[in-house]
């Protein structure tokens, strides 16, 4: 049996169990969406958020790309964030990276990467930042994953600057979050970023609304 039609096989077993559970599942599940989520993850196909949320279809609007990154001139990201924030109300964003990361390894070589060198500059950028902190660890791995972090707080605050999510903030309390999933554990890692001090600096320059 070919690949292709296992994912066939597959969906018709997975049809069958959610009828056996209730049988009004897809005439339900077609009426609409209300997420209480936006979910802004790594495109990586180890890493699915439905899966290490343990959620359910309808609870998690989801975007994802390589390296979660928050750009302002992609017109995905911005589509998907302006769409779950101002017609969806979601009321938690989260961008959440993950250990073992692809494309914040690949940033942090010397090499060209073809098409792939504009999209990886974002989180060169990042390491710009933060070159201080990172080149002062020795141990290349403990860096790696370093980034990986700095990298999702980076998106966050790019979140923050936008204008969606500042009217929303204002006007019902929508909050940010940054997560990182080990890939090593299965564990999800609440980062506790201290936006206020983050943004103290800088707020007066991206205070849209």
């Amino acid at each position: 049996m070919t690949k292709i039609s296992k994912v066939f096989e597959n969906n018709e077993k997975w049809i069958a169990e959610k009828l056996a559970i209730d049988e009004n599942f897809f005439k339900n599940l077609s009426k609409g969406q209300k997420p209480e989520f936006l979910y802004i993850g790594c495109s990586d196909s180890r890493v699915t958020a439905e899966d290490l949320m343990g959620v359910k279809p309808g609870e998690v609007f989801i975007h994802r790309n390589i390296a979660n990154l928050v750009n302002n001139i992609d017109l995905n990201v911005m589509s998907v964030l302006n769409y779950a924030v101002r017609h969806l109300k979601v009321k938690h964003i989260v961008v959440c990276g993950h250990y073992n990361c692809g494309g914040i390894k690949a940033a942090m070589i010397p090499e060209d990467f073809g098409i792939l060198n504009s999209w990886l500059r974002n989180i060169r950028d990042v390491y710009r930042l933060h070159k201080e902190e990172l080149n002062n660890m020795e141990d290349e791995t403990e860096r790696y994953n370093r980034l990986v972090e700095l990298n999702v707080q980076e998106q966050c605050v790019n979140l923050i600057k936008t204008a969606a999510v500042q009217q929303a903030y204002k006007e019902r309390g929508l909050l940010v979050h940054g997560w990182v999933f080990d890939i090593h554990t299965g564990r999800l890692i609440d980062l506790k970023i201290d936006f206020p001090k983050i943004l103290e600096g800088i707020m007066e320059i991206y205070k849209l609304y």
